[in-house]
This record gives structure tokens, sequence and C-alpha cells, in this order.
């Protein structure tokens, strides 16, 4: 009886998990084929380039940038340009704070963990959670022109998110 039972489950388990043709799943971001190869994902040659003309400290992190921003299903692209406008790309970034925090008061463990935190919040905080870039920009700071400055980074970065 035992053996029939886990026979029926092996069968059961692989039926469920069989994969329905047709189905109509999101594509896949390019990114996506990229995670396990990041040196081929075209985003982290760019991203490097950026910050690396720009002398900026965080050109090392750009990685960290990608994989924060592909967990959290932000534009790839936001996150380090927030980190240009706040604190010029880690030069100005008092206790690892890249992006002005919380007015500047927060402190992060380093500048990996303020990365990764800060995404979290912008997908998950009742405060940014559902909004566009320009609706995440707008609450993140409301002074006029404030979010055009970061889209103008934004497409330095690149044109597109890709």
């Amino acid at each position: 009886m035992r053996k029939l039972l886990s026979n029926g489950l092996a069968v059961f388990a692989g039926v469920v998990s069989m994969p329905v043709s047709g189905s109509h799943s999101a594509p896949q971001k390019p990114a996506a084929e990229h995670r396990k190869e990041p040196a081929k994902d075209p985003r982290l040659a760019s991203l490097r380039s950026f910050f690396k003309r720009g002398h900026c400290p965080v050109a090392d992190l750009s990685l960290v940038f990608l994989e924060a921003s592909d967990k959290y299903a932000l534009d790839w692209r936001l996150l380090p340009s927030l980190s240009i406008v706040e604190s010029s790309g880690g030069k100005a970034a008092p206790n690892n704070n890249l992006f002005g925090w919380d007015s500047g008061r927060a402190g992060f463990s380093s500048a990996a963990a303020c990365i990764r935190s800060v995404a979290s919040s912008l997908k998950n905080s009742a405060l940014y959670r559902g909004k566009d870039i320009e609706g995440i920009l707008r609450t993140y700071n409301g002074n006029p022109g404030y979010a055009g400055k970061v889209r103008q980074v934004m497409s330095r970065i690149a044109p597109a998110a890709y």
C-alpha cells in the first residue's frame, strides 16, 4: 500500500507540475536570461561604464543595483539614477546612505544593504506600492523638477529600460 501510494503521489506531482501548452505567461525580460551569467547582461556593462565615467564609488556595486532592481521589478536605471541625484553615486553618502533615505537620516551597514533595503521599500512600502516611476518619484521627493532630474539621469544611463 505504501509503495502504491508513493508511486501515485509521484505521478500526481508530475502531472501537476507539467507545463500547459499554449499558456499565456508574461514574456521574460531580457535580463532574466542573464541572471545566471551576469557578465553577459548588457545592462551591467552600460551601468559600470556610466558610473566609471562619473568616477562614482558605486561602480563596483553595479551588479547589486541590477539584482535588486530585478528582484523587486523596478526599472534597472531607477536606483542608480537616484544614487546619482542624491549622493553623486556614493561620493557623498554618510552612513552608506546612497539615496538620502529618510531625509538623509537613515544609516545602513553597507552600501549594498542600502541598495537592497531601498529597492524593497520602493516595491513593498505602502507609500510606493503599485506606483509607476512617476508616482514613485513624486512620493520620493515632491520638489518640482526632482522627477525630471532623475529621469534625465536614467536616459543618460540608457535611453530605454531593456
